[in-house]
């Protein structure tokens, strides 16, 4: 059984840092793109970063570039994403995303909150 399990989400205060992780079983991770998306209350949901399945490569969204960093350890099955100086508009459920790297299968995890406040 496929499961992509985020965690790391929650209250934090404009410029502050969380550390969100995704745990995945039930497929070989290391054959899979990794990405984190985002979905903000009333918005569509959009790419946040990604990272090849060697973790090789990476690419993110200009509203995140020099302040959040993806990362894998495909010993552990986990991505993870580091996210610092956050903002208000950082706020948003963030979703993991699995993609083969050889063809079209897509898993995506259940979600974890991130609300960036004072």
């Amino acid at each position: 059984q496929v499961q992509l399990v985020e965690s790391g989400g929650g209250l934090v205060q404009p410029g502050g840092s969380l550390r969100l992780s995704c745990a995945a079983s039930g497929f070989t991770f290391s054959l899979y793109v990794m990405s984190w998306y985002r979905q903000a209350p009333g918005k569509e949901r959009e790419l946040v970063a990604t990272i090849t399945n060697a973790g090789v490569g990476t690419n993110y969204a200009d509203s995140v570039k020099g302040r959040f960093t993806i990362s894998r350890d495909n010993a552990k099955n986990t991505v993870y994403l580091q996210m610092n100086s956050l903002k208000p508009e950082d706020t948003a459920v963030y979703y993991c995303n699995a993609r083969f790297s050889l063809g079209s299968r897509n898993y995506w995890g259940q979600g974890t909150q991130v609300t960036v406040s004072s």
